[in-house]
C-alpha cells in the first residue's frame, strides 16, 4: 500500500473485480487495435457522498450494499443493525480500510481525463483516490457523530474477497490529468449523504 496502477492485479478473488479486469484488457484491445483512438480507464476506489445541493446521491434500489447509505437509511430509521464484516483484519481497529473517494471529486476526474484525451494525452489507466484510508469504524463513529443518533452495530464474519486494506496511489491521475480533488473531508462528505438522505424523506 499504497496501491499504483502497476500493483498485482488478482481479480480471481472478487467476480465485481474481474468483471472490472475484463473491461481493462477490451479497452486496451480495441485501442491497441487502431491508431485512431485512445483511452482511460478511471480505477475507482470507494466513491460516496451526494452533491452539495442535495439534488443528486446515493438512493439504491431495495437494502443497500454499501457502507455509506446503508449508515444513512439506519440513521432514517429505514434499517435496523448494521453488520460489520470482520473486525480481526490487520488494522489499526481490526475492521477493513477504504480508500473512500468523493462522487464529486469522481466527476472532476472524468472531466479532467476527458480534456486530457482532448488535447492529445495517450491512453492510460489510473487510480482515482485519497491514497488515505478510513476503516468501517471511523465511518461508522463519523456518521453517529454527525447525526448525533445511535444505532445497533453487529459484528459478522468476515466476506470472502475482502482485503483488509485498499488505499490508492494516485500520482498520475495528479500529475497526468491534472486532477485535484477538493472534497477530502470525511466530516463534510457524511453531513452531505446525510443532508441529502434527509431530503428524500421530505420529498414523500
Amino acid at each position: 500500500l499504497p496501491v499504483t496502477e502497476n500493483s498485482q492485479v488478482k481479480p480471481a478473488t472478487s467476480p465485481y473485480g474481474n468483471t472490472k479486469q475484463i473491461c481493462e484488457s477490451i479497452i486496451k484491445d480495441t485501442v491497441q487495435s487502431t491508431n485512431d483512438l485512445q483511452a482511460i480507464s478511471l480505477r475507482y476506489f470507494n466513491p460516496i457522498g451526494a452533491h452539495e445541493s442535495c439534488l443528486i446521491g446515493e438512493l439504491p434500489l431495495g437494502t443497500p450494499a454499501n457502507l455509506v447509505p446503508f449508515l444513512t437509511q439506519s440513521v432514517a430509521g429505514i434499517r435496523g443493525q448494521l453488520s460489520v464484516y470482520g473486525n480481526d483484519y490487520d488494522t489499526p481497529d481490526g475492521t477493513a480500510v477504504r480508500d473512500y473517494i468523493h462522487v464529486t471529486d469522481l466527476v472532476a476526474a472524468h472531466w479532467d481525463a476527458l480534456t486530457y484525451l482532448r488535447r492529445g494525452g495517450e491512453s492510460l489507466i489510473a487510480n482515482c483516490g485519497y491514497g488515505r484510508g478510513y476503516s468501517v469504524f471511523d465511518v461508522i463513529n463519523t456518521v453517529k457523530k454527525v447525526s448525533g443518533t445511535d444505532f445497533k452495530v453487529v459484528i459478522a464474519p468476515r466476506r470472502p474477497g475482502d482485503p483488509a486494506s485498499y488505499v490508492a496511489d494516485a500520482t498520475l491521475a495528479r500529475e497526468k490529468l491534472n486532477w485535484v480533488p477538493k472534497h477530502d473531508n470525511l466530516e463534510d462528505i457524511v453531513r452531505q449523504s446525510l443532508d441529502w438522505e434527509r431530503r428524500q424523506h421530505n420529498r414523500s
